[in-house]
């Protein structure tokens, strides 16, 4: 299997270092802010897809200021799905990010991934993402927010330039278990500014070995970042496929033409209350 072109995996390259660097600089944090709540968002959207599947049902999801999320099933949860449910979010991120760096060898098929991801989040601001309990109506207009400007960058800047926002966001995806390191490491965290919620790995522990000892919970943290690590690469090695190569690049001719304009309720631990599970939370910001 043939590997990715130079070009992308520079550009690739760059997105990553940039999101591992960026979390460690001073203020670095703010530049990667609404990428992290993209995560959030596909974070808890994971989740509800497989409590729709497993039987709770997916009701809505809400997003905070400090990049956590909670999402909210229709009802109680139990049984066999609720391992299913807590590994949704760690697990499936990823993979949103592997399909994204698929689908965007070109500027042109960038510019496709794009405006659907930016209709897509205009839509679910609208339907599942939810106000808050205290009211702040943030998880909606940021979403809705993102989701416009993801469409109109899809139309508006440089081809160079779409296809790499489209790589960054990628990258951002694949890597979420790794920049939550902090966050899946701990026991509980704080997600909208309450401290207390039980972290996805606890969740999981709890579901699979019936405690929730460290050594339980950093079974799963290390699972789910080696998982976030391998669907990288896997997914780097198929943007090298044959199918992947037969795409032209950026400089060609048939390429796209280079126009200069062109984290339940209450994150529901199965302890606390039915319904949800744990929360993706904002990186650096756990409890104690």
């Amino acid at each position: 299997m043939a590997g990715p072109d130079r070009r992308e995996l520079r550009t690739l390259a760059i997105a990553l270092l940039a999101s591992l660097l960026l979390w460690n600089l001073p203020f670095g944090g703010l530049v990667l802010y609404p990428f992290k709540l993209l995560a959030t968002w596909l974070h808890e959207l994971s989740h509800g897809i497989v409590m729709t599947l497993t039987g709770p049902g997916f009701d809505y999801i809400v997003i905070f200021r400090d990049t956590s999320g909670l999402a909210y099933s229709q009802s109680s949860m139990a049984g066999w799905g609720l391992p299913f449910i807590a590994a949704a979010g760690y697990m499936g991120t990823p993979l949103w990010g592997a399909v994204l760096l698929r689908i965007t060898p070109t500027p042109e098929r960038a510019r496709i991934a794009l405006a659907v991801l930016g209709v897509l989040l205009v839509i679910s601001a609208f339907t599942v993402v939810a106000v808050d309990d205290g009211g702040d109506a943030f998880g909606p207009y940021a979403i809705g927010v993102m989701g416009a400007v993801f469409i109109a960058a899809a139309f508006l800047v440089p081809a160079r330039i779409r296809r790499t926002l489209a790589h960054f966001v990628a990258a951002q995806a694949c890597i979420n278990a790794l920049l939550d390191i902090r966050v899946l490491l701990r026991p509980s965290q704080v997600v909208g500014g309450s401290s207390g919620a039980s972290s996805d790995a606890t969740n999981m522990a709890a579901s699979t070995f019936g405690t929730t000892a460290d050594w339980a919970v950093w079974t799963w943290a290390g699972i789910w970042i080696l998982w976030s690590l391998l669907v990288l690469y896997v997914s780097l090695k198929l943007s090298g496929s044959p199918a992947s190569s037969s795409a032209a690049p950026d400089d060609r001719p048939t390429a796209a033409p280079r126009d200069e304009s062109d984290r339940d309720a209450r994150r529901r631990s199965p302890a606390i209350a039915p319904g949800g599970t744990g929360p993706s939370g904002p990186a650096g910001t756990a409890g104690p």
